[in-house]
């Protein structure tokens, strides 16, 4: 018997879970094929339509359009991240310039333009009576349709059009690339001995990977930054210098996965494309539709941070070479000496060993008696696992979560274990997304890329790897929460500048004192992380403060440098790596000892990830997180009126109002760059 495609119609399963132990490979390429066709066919219905342009007809009707289209790119693109096969790598390139000139020929439609013009107009006269939440959807659309490039003439269109296919291929290309090289990268080591200072886990956790790449001896597989977790206990120098170096070169080899022509490419057709929209540069395109505005006003904020960032780091950088001439090596700090001696520096002068903090943090704990402990405390929400739904992947598990009284709200899946088919680095991601008009419900997941430990051990994690925990769950969160009418608004559908707000507050409670005494216990002996280790960490946290914004702030002025060319200037580019160090050195960065967190041909946020121009948006957020945070310190910190009226005028709003307007209701003024400033130990002169 011949079954339907899943894809076709909604799951059956409990809020429409994808049913993912159905789908196959072949399912995949024919329903983006009727999803594209059926979603023409709707949109065409909308143009052939000979009653005037209204918001039912028109807005409404686009927003109710492509629900196939919508279900398999949720689930193909989910796990292209979090599960990628060579099948997945092959269609996905394949099908992202389709999809690219599928979305063109809507978003470029002159009459459809015409149509949402018109809609625009109505309102504004006063002869449609829309709710704010449609009123807000009607001003949304004719931006964005704006700004892909719908008021340009057909010439130019069709220019667009070949642009925006080759970039989609491009940055396909430099995803796969990415992947590819980092698996090619990983560090074998032969001797047990050279993986002195990790712990048993750690080491175990390297012999599996040898073995499950037919090796023998040791795997350390790279991380997405530059740096990586083993560098602070590693006492092999060489094998940190390796490890470093390994990671600093990826897709920039001269090989197959060789990326340099990639940016290249990337960064002259996002230039010219800018230039055909009418816009200086690509940055200036993209801010166009943020918070921020301007490149410029990105631009201040960042060199605003910078100097003071830089002087810091210089400091530490001083503090740390006293503690290698202490030692009495022969040696200057190195990128690959910075973590370990800073974690030297933390035990001399504050008694603090973040690696003996592990034994605290065992993974199981830190998701129920932390990370859902804080969720309930502060929204009364439960969660239960369900055993009986299936993820993509036997490691994902599947959790159900429900209001205090029963009431469903959705799905939360968690992706924990790093894989070679899974992407570097953290994120959430959406299956299915919560709209009245569709009436869909919520389904959103999690991915981490924690090792895993040998067979019958627990799982430990360092103290970065739970501040990730908790930071990904509040993007978690925001698609839990996010109750809209409309698809466009659904989740974390918010200006990108602002999408990480809610996650970099959801950080808080990690070290909030009634939640790490819930979680932070021995995994063996129960007994609680002693008070005095806490007051350590807390002290200690300002320490390598320095480093940490000067890498981060290298990235976002990288990413800017990029994106600030005209097409002129794009195209005198040919040389990634001074490119790269040109940029970092005009803006007082280019220190060796502190390298860029990305560097280009890794940067897969910008070239790869949809944070092209954007990557500022952490520093951005964090300015309101840190305003945030405050706040909940001034109003009794963990409380369920706290937490209501964070959800009320943050969470659950997706993206349905203008997010600074929601914030001003929610703190009852703009936000202030003091207490950003505070927590960066950063002054200015």
């Amino acid at each position: 018997m011949v079954t339907e495609n899943p894809f076709f119609s909604p799951s059956s399963l409990p809020f429409q879970l994808p049913p993912f132990a159905e789908i196959r490979d072949d399912h995949y390429e024919p329903a983006f094929e009727r999803g594209m066709a059926e979603q023409i066919a709707e949109v065409q219905a909308i143009l052939v339509a000979p009653e005037p342009a209204t918001f039912a007809n028109t807005i409404e009707a686009l927003e109710r359009s492509g629900r196939i289209l919508k279900r398999v790119s949720a689930v193909f693109f989910g796990l292209s991240s979090s599960d990628k096969t060579p099948f997945i790598a092959e269609l996905e390139e394949r099908i992202a310039p389709r999809l690219s000139a599928h979305g063109d020929r809507i978003r470029l439609d002159s009459d459809l333009y015409e149509r949402i013009r018109a809609v625009s107009e109505r309102v504004a006269a006063g002869e449609e009576q829309l709710d704010a939440e449609a009123v807000y959807l009607v001003d949304r659309y004719l931006t964005s349709y704006t700004l892909s490039g719908a008021g340009l003439g057909d010439a130019d269109k069709a220019t667009l059009r070949e642009v925006n296919q080759r970039l989609s291929t491009l940055t396909t290309r430099f995803d796969t690339d990415l992947l590819d090289d980092t698996n090619a990268l990983a560090v074998h080591v032969a001797d047990v001995s050279e993986l002195d200072g990790l712990g048993a886990d750690a080491i175990a956790t390297a012999a599996a990977n040898a073995t499950s790449r037919g090796l023998e001896g040791y795997l350390i597989t790279l991380v997405l930054p530059t740096g990586h977790p083993y560098l602070a206990s590693l006492t092999n120098r060489a094998l940190r210098e390796r490890i470093m170096t390994a990671s600093q070169s990826r897709a920039a080899r001269d090989n197959d996965a060789d990326n340099r022509p990639v940016v290249l490419e990337i960064a002259r057709l996002r230039a010219s494309r800018a230039e055909l929209l009418g816009f200086r540069s690509h940055a200036a395109a993209v801010t166009a539709a943020q918070t921020a505005g301007t490149p410029e006003a990105v631009d201040a904020l960042l060199r605003r941070l910078a100097a003071p960032a830089a002087a810091n780091a210089r400091a530490e950088a001083a503090v740390l070479q006293e503690q290698i001439d202490a030692t009495e090596t022969d040696s200057t700090l190195a990128s690959w000496d910075w973590a370990f001696y800073t974690e030297k520096v933390r035990a001399a002068r504050f008694d603090v060993d973040t690696s003996a903090m592990r034994p605290y943090f065992d993974a199981e704990r830190v998701l129920r008696d932390g990370v859902f402990f804080a969720a309930t405390s502060l929204y009364g929400i439960r969660f239960e696992e369900r055993f009986d739904l299936a993820a993509y992947n036997g490691e994902a598990r599947v959790f159900e979560v429900t209001e205090d009284d029963g009431t469903p709200i959705g799905l939360y899946l968690l992706d924990l274990y790093t894989r070679d088919s899974k992407h570097g680095g953290a994120w959430m991601n959406s299956f299915v997304s919560q709209s009245r008009l569709l009436g869909t419900p919520r389904v959103v997941t999690n991915n981490l890329n924690v090792p895993r430990p040998a067979p019958g051990t627990p799982t430990l994690l360092t103290l970065d790897e739970v501040t990730t925990l908790f930071h990904e769950f509040g993007h978690a969160l925001h698609g839990l929460f996010a109750t809209v009418t409309y698809p466009r608004f659904a989740g974390t559908s918010v200006f990108r500048d602002f999408v990480e707000f809610p996650s970099q507050v959801n950080e808080m409670w990690m070290l909030w004192p009634e939640v790490l005494a819930n979680y932070a216990k021995h995994f063996d002996t129960g007994e609680p992380m002693p008070q005095e280790m806490v007051d350590r960490l807390i002290a200690s946290r300002a320490f390598n403060e320095g480093f940490r914004t000067s890498e981060y702030l290298a990235a976002a002025l990288l990413d800017q440098a990029w994106h600030g060319l005209s097409s002129a200037e794009a195209e005198a580019v040919t040389d990634v790596a001074e490119f790269e160090r040109a940029a970092l050195e005009r803006v007082g960065l280019a220190d060796r000892a502190v390298p860029t967190r990305y560097s280009s041909t890794y940067f897969s946020h910008v070239f790869a990830g949809g944070y092209d121009a954007g990557y500022y948006s952490y520093i951005w957020s964090e300015v309101l997180d840190a305003d945030t945070v405050r706040w909940f310190e001034e109003n009794g910190g963990m409380t369920r009126a706290n937490g209501d009226r964070f959800r009320r005028h943050v969470l659950g709003i997706g993206g349905s109002r203008d997010p600074l307007e929601a914030y001003r209701e929610f703190r009852g003024r703009d936000a202030d760059i003091a207490p950003l400033l505070e927590r960066r130990g950063l002054t200015e002169s």
